[in-house]
């Protein structure tokens, strides 16, 4: 009774309330953080990758990372709109730096892991970094092989679900489907951590 009470006051809680629920891992606080402030981060990866595929993988990306992140969220060094903000912002010229050295250079597939654009090296350092726990390692080879090309291709090249499409011919609906469920299976996998 007492979880379907504080549940019901959930999408009254301020943003740092909600953050703090994030840290204790709270997934229906970050769904309402999600409801609060998605279309908002929509815009402003909108306007700078003015494609709204991209866009959209930006703001998913986006809030994963709030989610591993929480901890790191600091109400005293500003807003959670802010925070949220900046980051979406610094991913999206990420992507646009990838796209840059992707046009200069096409990356094999089988180097995906080891070969990482110069120009995002500062965000795939940090996606790496996370990846390096064995845990997360583990988890990704649990996935079946076409959900695990899908998770390479994304975070290792970054490439946008419509251009693994492409790659992999095959159609983007299919695409979408095995990285939606890539991403619950690594969660359900990871849920623990």
């Amino acid at each position: 009774m007492l979880g379907r009470v504080v549940m019901m006051n959930l999408p009254e809680r301020s943003d740092e309330e909600l953050m703090s629920g994030v840290v204790r891992r709270e997934s229906a606080a970050l769904e309402i953080l999600y409801d609060r402030y998605a279309a908002s981060a929509l815009g402003v990866a909108l306007k700078i990758l003015r494609e709204r595929a991209s866009a959209e993988d930006i703001v998913q990306e986006t809030f994963w990372r709030v989610w591993k992140s929480a901890a790191t969220f600091d109400s005293r060094r500003g807003a959670f709109p802010s925070w949220l903000f900046a980051m979406t912002r610094n991913l999206a010229i990420d992507e646009l730096r990838r796209r840059a050295a992707r046009q200069a250079s096409d990356i094999d597939l089988d180097d995906a892991a080891s070969e990482i654009p110069d120009c995002a090296s500062d965000v795939m350092d940090a996606v790496w970094t996370q990846m390096q726990s064995e845990r997360v390692r583990e988890a990704i080879q649990q996935l079946s092989e076409p959900q695990r090309q899908v998770i390479l291709l994304a975070y290792f090249q970054g490439l946008t679900r419509q251009e693994i499409a492409e790659r992999l011919q095959e159609p983007a609906g299919t695409i979408h489907t095995r990285a939606r469920l890539a991403l619950q299976k690594l969660k359900t996998l990871l849920s623990g951590e």
